[in-house]
């Protein structure tokens, strides 16, 4: 392109050109404001062009873990680009693809033997359940139903929404979604109610049950104990009902242990992974399944093959920065980043339990979250967002709030004193409302 080509916005802002030219996800465009124009990141910091910091609480959509513009992460990056930047992965492969299987099956639960590559969380679902499905299929015993949780969240593509839980942001789609059964979040003092309609639903229709095991995330933070989904996993076994673990959000430390799945006695057989696969610096997703599922794909009948592939699968240079933030993550330093985390979140909670403007503190590891107690049923639209976003980002610290719910995510990076300053923050919130 020459440059007489090129848009002279010299005179306008980069938010005012954006307004112009980009529609943004999750968000209302006629009412929202200008987006704030973001040039740098380093740590958990993000930096505008005049200077104007933000501590990025929620790791930039849960992505990030070992803070912005991570040198070893670019280094490998930038080395990777030297060499080869995307080969087409059906009847090739290459190192890092290959690496980056062979190191995941180390951490993940034993029973996990093949890994699919994809490119974001839902499409790691999407796989997940196709490989539930046609599981079923290839023996001759096809099974059409699926068994989740309400208040579910497994992504925006249609068979992510058809097995999330019914809501504003599946309803004009209500009509395209094959049909679901739900059972209520197992929150405590729900348990057996769960248990019990668990012992209705699952039977031998079903061919897979999917969870987020123990956090559920864009529902609202929605914590669970590990007993609970054990006893779930077990009387879905009673049926064959294979189990999909959806760790899109949870994997990769953020519950304090490498996966979620590592609290459990029982194993999926299928888990989802993505955001914090490469330390939030590209799109990458995964699907790892078991033996006897990969097992059910192999004949000499073309028609048992999994018909499922993307472009950029196994896209070498997104592997490759898989493998540094691999690499950042099992280091002692991070893994004690972690436990410190947890610790100081311990710490806070204590202090704003039995604040009046505060319910339901619940903590899993590096998450912590809490409701904004305003008089108003916890909601996704709950007013008090907007004023919390706006509150806390005026003060330098970036948290979006899901409805009432406020919630903690840092970088495993994040230091005691960012930590600090964003609960003094917090508490100066709650002593305005």
């Amino acid at each position: 392109m020459s440059l007489a080509n090129t848009p002279n916005n010299s005179a306008d802002s980069l938010a005012e050109r954006d307004q112009r030219v980009i529609w943004h996800p999750f968000t209302q465009m006629q009412t929202s404001p200008l987006p704030i124009p973001i040039v740098r990141g380093e740590g958990s910091v993000l930096y505008t062009a005049d200077g104007t910091t933000y501590l990025d609480m929620i790791s930039s959509w849960w992505v990030n873990l070992h803070g912005h513009a991570h040198p070893h992460i670019a280094q490998r990056l930038a080395e990777q680009a030297r060499t080869l930047e995307h080969v087409i992965f059906a009847g090739f492969t290459h190192q890092p693809a290959v690496e980056l299987a062979e190191r995941l099956l180390t951490i993940l639960p034993d029973n996990q033997a093949k890994i699919f590559y994809s490119d974001n969380g839902s499409t790691a679902v999407e796989v997940a359940l196709k490989m539930a499905f046609q599981y079923w299929f290839n023996q001759g015993k096809p099974r059409r139903k699926i068994v989740a949780l309400t208040d579910a969240y497994h992504g925006d593509t249609f068979g992510a929404m058809a097995v999330g839980g019914r809501s504003a942001f599946s309803a004009p789609f209500a009509p395209f979604l094959f049909d679901v059964d739900y059972l209520p979040t197992p929150i405590t003092g729900q348990e057996e109610a769960t248990l019990q309609l668990a012992r209705d639903l699952f039977t031998d229709d079903v061919a897979a049950f999917i969870v987020e095991p123990l956090v559920q995330g864009s529902g609202g933070m929605i914590m669970y104990e590990p007993a609970v989904l054990d006893a779930l996993f077990q009387l879905a076994k009673e049926h064959n009902i294979l189990l999909i673990a959806d760790e899109v959000m949870t994997g990769f430390g953020r519950t304090g242990r490498l996966f979620a799945s590592d609290y459990l006695t029982e194993k999926a057989d299928m888990m989802c992974l993505s955001k914090g696969l490469t330390g939030g610096t590209m799109a990458l997703g995964v699907t790892t399944c078991s033996q006897a599922i990969y097992d059910a794909f192999l004949s000499d009948d073309r028609m048992k093959t999994l018909f499922h592939g993307h472009s950029f699968t196994a896209n070498p240079l997104a592997c490759s920065v898989a493998l540094a933030s691999m690499d950042l993550l099992l280091m002692d330093d991070t893994q004690q980043a972690i436990q410190r985390i947890a610790a100081i979140h311990r710490q806070f909670a204590e202090t704003i339990v039995g604040h009046p403007r505060v319910a339901g503190v619940r903590q899993r590891g590096t998450l912590l979250a809490f409701d904004l107690n305003v008089g108003e049923q916890t909601s996704y639209f709950n007013h008090i967002r907007d004023y919390a976003y706006q509150f806390l980002l005026e003060r330098g610290v970036l948290m979006r709030p899901l409805g009432n719910v406020l919630y903690l995510m840092p970088p495993y990076c994040t230091t005691d004193d960012q930590l600090a300053y964003t609960h003094e923050q917090i508490m100066t919130l709650l002593d305005s409302l």
